[in-house]
């Protein structure tokens, strides 16, 4: 099964990470240390915690009129 939505900012980017990583039987903890890196920091991502780098880019989509779609595959891909 898929789930699409639009990423319009930080925030909407942060919910889509969150659905994926709970789709996904993951907890904060579990997903920091498949990744390398600290609870904190996917909290973070989540809560859609402004950073200059995100700011920007998407500062720079919207003036460009690029849009960011972000698709959640779970289940059985193959079928």
């Amino acid at each position: 099964m898929k789930y699409s939505g639009k990423v319009t900012g930080p925030e909407s980017l942060g919910r889509i990470l969150q659905q994926a990583r709970l789709l996904g039987g993951l907890s904060q903890r579990e997903l920091a240390k498949r990744l390398g890196t600290t609870q904190r920091y996917v909290w973070e991502m989540e809560a859609g915690k402004p950073s200059i780098f995100v700011e920007r880019l998407f500062a720079m989509m919207k003036e460009t009129g690029v849009e960011l779609t972000a698709t959640i595959t779970t289940g059985d891909q193959d079928a």
